[in-house]
């Protein structure tokens, strides 16, 4: 399975903290950072895994700490959003089983082993249904499939969690999508609406799973970095 670090943004919400030190390596103890404990999860459950890094906000402090993984770096981080960082990465959307993973989640072991490490039968996005009010980016669904993503939703089904989950044909399709979003200037959008517009073009079939029994953050906050800190810690213990 292949899997692909969004890590190129500048974590502006959680400034001061991070002018000096991307999100992604905060210390989660005297050894681990946030991307270090995914990364070490992902190669524990998955012997197979391919693990691909985007990186840009001070990129070289993420890479000369991590080893065995690729990098691939976005160089106009400062003026673009995740689907310019995807797109210098688009060649690694070319395996049957792709897990794309935002560069500032944490996840338990059990969520990683259970659902992120499964392999794909199916274009899939992760979503907490216990999140229903102040959401940062939010899914509302039909049965079982995504009607739309969005941070501007006033009601929806839950939160993303951060993870989308791609087979061959569904990561080629929106290959194909973020590269006309790309060469129509729209470099400032999260990739996740480059799904979106299939959805509303095409009636692209994206699915979701809850994960609202599982432990997890996005680190947007002190509060968020401090609930990462206690995933990890309880699994250290």
């Amino acid at each position: 399975m292949k899997y692909i670090f969004m890590a190129a943004g500048k974590g502006t919400r959680l400034q001061p903290l991070t002018l000096k030190h991307p999100k992604s390596m905060f210390k989660l103890d005297s050894e681990t950072t946030l991307i270090h404990r995914m990364v070490n999860l992902i190669k524990k459950l998955d012997s197979n895994a391919d693990i691909v890094i985007v990186t840009g906000h001070m990129h070289r402090s993420i890479e000369e700490q991590i080893q065995g993984v690729t990098f691939v770096y976005n160089p106009f981080f400062e003026v673009t959003n995740s689907i310019a960082s995807l797109w210098f990465a688009e060649s690694h959307l070319d395996a049957d089983n792709i897990v794309l993973i935002d560069g500032d989640i944490v996840v338990s072991e059990e969520l990683m082993r259970e659902v992120v490490c499964k392999s794909v039968d199916r274009p899939t996005v992760l979503l907490d249904s216990s999140i229903r009010i102040d959401g940062d980016y939010n899914v509302e669904v039909s049965g079982e499939k995504v009607l739309v993503m969005s941070k501007d939703l006033e009601s929806y089904h839950g939160e993303y969690a951060g993870i989308t989950k791609l087979d061959r044909d569904s990561a080629l399709l929106m290959r194909n999508e973020m590269d006309s979003m790309i060469e129509e200037g729209y470099y400032d959008q999260w990739y996740e609406n480059a799904l979106v517009q299939l959805i509303f073009k095409t009636d692209f079939k994206l699915y979701y799973q809850d994960i609202r029994d599982y432990d997890w953050t996005e680190v947007d906050s002190v509060n968020d970095l401090l609930h990462a800190k206690n995933i990890h810690m309880k699994e250290k213990m």
